[in-house]
């Protein structure tokens, strides 16, 4: 299995068993990857004592674990990625700041070819078009400087999927 790495922070992002395909807008520059939610229960402990068998004992539906329950994405479960929600989400002329430094330090890092220039900056300008759809993501340092990742809708309406930089990648066998 390969786990694709951020190049700024060293947080995981993905792996390469959620199935990466190039962005039909942006194929030089951006990756996206269908994702799944999910329930997962948050909080308080799911224990078994030694040498039980809930099942024999009558044990409740629920594990018998006390805690929440949350809706979760494979990807943000998987990968220990931190949502910024509601007052944590950059607004949007920060996030563009941003996202501007991140390119620049992506140009830098090999020689790139004016179409990859082309592409990133049109995925740029289709972002923030479209920021208000995306959720936002941080890997698990949290670190500002790192890629941020966006999660958003097929047209279906139903199937969410996550927006990723290519050239912000390195590969790591496990």
């Amino acid at each position: 299995m390969i786990i694709y790495k951020d190049v700024v922070s060293n947080d995981e992002i993905v792996a390469d068993t959620f199935k990466l395909k190039d962005s039909e807008k942006f194929p030089l520059v951006l990756w996206e990857c269908d994702c799944r939610k999910y329930t997962k229960r948050v909080g308080g402990e799911n224990f078994e004592l030694a040498g039980a068998n809930p099942s024999a004992e009558d044990a409740e539906e629920d594990d018998g674990g006390e805690g929440e329950f949350k809706m979760v994405h494979d990807i943000e479960d998987q990968f220990r990625l931190n949502w910024l929600q509601d007052e944590y989400k950059p607004s949007k002329s920060d996030f563009e700041v941003h996202l501007k430094k991140y390119l620049k330090m992506l140009s830098k890092r090999d020689a790139r070819s004016d179409d990859w220039k082309k592409q990133a900056a049109g995925a740029l300008k289709y972002i923030l078009k479209n920021y208000d759809n995306f959720d936002v993501m941080m890997g698990e340092s949290m670190n500002g400087e790192a890629m941020h990742v966006l999660i958003d809708f097929r047209e279906d309406g139903v199937t969410p999927f996550a927006t990723i930089w290519k050239d912000g990648l390195f590969e790591e066998k496990v």
